[in-house]
């Protein structure tokens, strides 16, 4: 793994289609109903978008394994996980549409899971933001996402009215200044923002979550329909521009950070 320049680590969890095929058994959907599923739940294009991040001196962290294998960003276990109620917790058993997924497992199945998948993850990024604090004393992981443009009915949040750019945020680990300049970085080219709206919070790993504050966290989704066709899951027109706002984006989180 490289040496990051710079205490910036870009967290990208949710951009990967790929499903291994011993990550595909249980699955029961038939291989067109689940490409359709990896359009809706996949945010593509994700790791180019914010490539800029390892070109100037941070980190990407990228999972490789689509979200239907493990979800690395929901909590290990469902009962401390709010989207569980949705049959979306560490692994998920529904849809986007909140049809099965997943044919009814044992518990020391979606154990198996666990230790094979989602343990090793955190443990690679806990010790990667180690590292990062000891050479740097702080860290900021910028929690890389995108969201489709109407709710899918397994959201939480079912309004319509959508922003271009939404901020997840956390009170202990999310400095103001970095909100305030995000915002107004935003809003200068024209594109609208929201805060924990219509997702919130942001990527922190436990050993560090509400313990120490010079581990720094925000995360930044991106509004598909401004970059991709939801259809399809290919990029339309707008996504050259989108990827030269995030890019521009990046430098100056790096002046401000």
């Amino acid at each position: 793994m490289r040496t990051n320049t710079l205490p910036l680590i870009a967290h990208v969890p949710h951009g990967a289609v790929f499903i291994p095929k011993k990550g595909r058994r249980g699955i029961i959907l038939n291989n067109a109903d689940l490409a359709r599923e990896l359009v809706l739940m996949t945010d593509r294009f994700t790791p180019h978008l914010f490539s800029g991040i390892a070109a100037r001196g941070g980190l990407m962290f990228v999972n490789n394994l689509n979200r239907l294998v493990v979800d690395p960003e929901r909590f290990e276990n469902d009962k401390d996980e709010p989207m569980s109620k949705k049959g979306m917790g560490a692994v998920y058993v529904k849809t986007a549409y909140q049809e099965t997924l997943r044919r009814e497992m044992p518990a020391s199945e979606r154990e198996k899971m666990i230790l094979e998948y989602y343990r090793p993850y955190h443990q690679v990024f806990a010790k990667l933001t180690q590292k990062t604090l000891a050479r740097f004393g702080q860290c900021l992981i910028i929690d890389c996402h995108s969201f489709p443009s109407k709710p899918l009915p397994y959201e939480f949040d079912q309004s319509t009215n959508r922003p271009d750019i939404c901020l997840g945020t956390d009170k202990f680990h999310t400095p103001k200044k970095l909100i305030t300049a995000i915002f107004a970085f935003f809003q200068k080219n024209k594109l609208s923002v929201a805060q924990n709206t219509p997702f919130s919070g942001t990527y922190v790993p436990l050993p560090y979550y509400k313990k120490n504050k010079n581990v720094r966290s925000i995360m930044i989704e991106i509004n598909r329909a401004a970059y991709m066709d939801e259809t399809t899951g290919k990029r339309n027109q707008k996504y050259r521009a989108m990827e030269k706002s995030i890019d521009e984006l990046i430098k100056i989180i790096i002046q401000i950070s």
